[in-house]
């Protein structure tokens, strides 16, 4: 996601991180052992002038698949649940409203299962972790997982991007 949201016009800077556990600074290993109670998330820092809350939780329910419990594609764990943390309450109502319209469209064939809870901590990820993506577009995983989800982006919120 981090990858996404870097393209989009209006956001300001994006960090690769862990929260909704509840063990404090926890690793990629303990995240990953699924002991932790975090998932895997970003920080996505944005300018209300440019882009709005809800058209970045309209992106982020395009991009990935929020309708399996503790899943992303081949990624299975706690830690790849789907999963939007606020910040206020305009935020939760916000976040409550874009997931029912999405399901009330049926955008998707079964119902969104993202889980919405407050922010109590954000944990950035390692350096090796962060900007994934633009240091790494030769991996596997880049050209495999991210490179569908930044293609998608593109072909259906152009309007959205970077100019």
């Amino acid at each position: 996601m981090e990858a996404v949201f870097n393209e989009l016009q209006g956001v300001r800077k994006v960090v690769s991180g862990y929260a909704g556990g509840h063990l404090p600074n926890p690793t990629y290993r303990e995240v990953c052992d699924e002991s932790t109670g975090h998932a895997e998330v970003v920080q996505v820092k944005f300018d209300p002038q440019q882009i709005s809350l809800r058209e970045l939780l309209d992106v982020f329910f395009t991009i990935h698949d929020p309708t399996t419990r503790n899943r992303q594609g081949a990624d299975i764990g706690s830690q790849y649940r789907s999963i939007i943390l606020y910040q206020s309450p305009q935020q939760k109502q916000i976040a409550e409203e874009v997931t029912a319209d999405f399901n009330a469209r049926k955008i998707w064939a079964v119902p969104i299962v993202t889980e919405i809870k407050p922010l109590e901590a954000f944990y950035p990820a390692e350096p090796e972790h962060l900007q994934y993506y633009q240091r790494n577009q030769d991996k596997a995983y880049c050209r495999i997982v991210i490179e569908p989800k930044v293609a998608k982006l593109r072909n259906q919120h152009m309007e959205k991007l970077r100019k």
